[in-house]
């Protein structure tokens, strides 16, 4: 199916997914056709940041209208109520340090933190956007060379620095 796909796109949009994000993309982006991707850790971080913050902006400006308009639908108001309580248990780094513990949060790739949980989080703790973003942005910087690294591995690592 993606063989006529350029690789970067693809890498772009398993990086949008919330869950895949850039744990997802870039290990896939890395590994050789047609398993994967294929390219340079150079272009497999690049992509993958870029998908990964395309929709951080949307979500930062939107979740709230959005979740009060949809909180009026039983179901929906189930599932938020499901998602905002993990996200509450998981964001106690948002909460104790504002910014820079969304950073860290979004940054430290562990399953079910990433740009979109992080974004979450900065709704639910009141982080205004002109602080959440850029922290989200330096998160998913900081995420997407750490899953460079382990995706290289550490001779793959020191081979790009030597």
């Amino acid at each position: 199916m993606t063989e006529h796909i350029p690789a970067e796109v693809v890498v772009f949009l398993i990086a949008t997914v919330p869950i895949a994000e850039l744990r997802g993309a870039i290990p896939w982006a890395l590994a050789p056709p047609p398993v994967g991707g294929g390219l340079s850790w150079q272009e497999a971080y690049f992509w993958a940041v870029m998908g990964n913050l395309l929709p951080v902006p949307f979500l930062l400006g939107l979740l709230e209208p959005l979740s009060e308009r949809l909180c009026r639908w039983g179901p929906m108001d189930r599932f938020f109520g499901w998602l905002f309580a993990r996200t509450r248990r998981r964001g106690r780094l948002v909460e104790r340090y504002g910014p820079i513990g969304l950073v860290l949060f979004v940054g430290i790739p562990l399953p079910v933190t990433g740009a979109w949980t992080g974004t979450i989080a900065a709704f639910l703790f009141g982080v205004p956007f002109r602080r959440a973003f850029p922290a989200i942005v330096l998160g998913v910087l900081l995420a997407g060379a750490i899953v460079i690294s382990a995706s290289l591995g550490i001779l793959g690592v020191a081979r790009v620095f030597i």
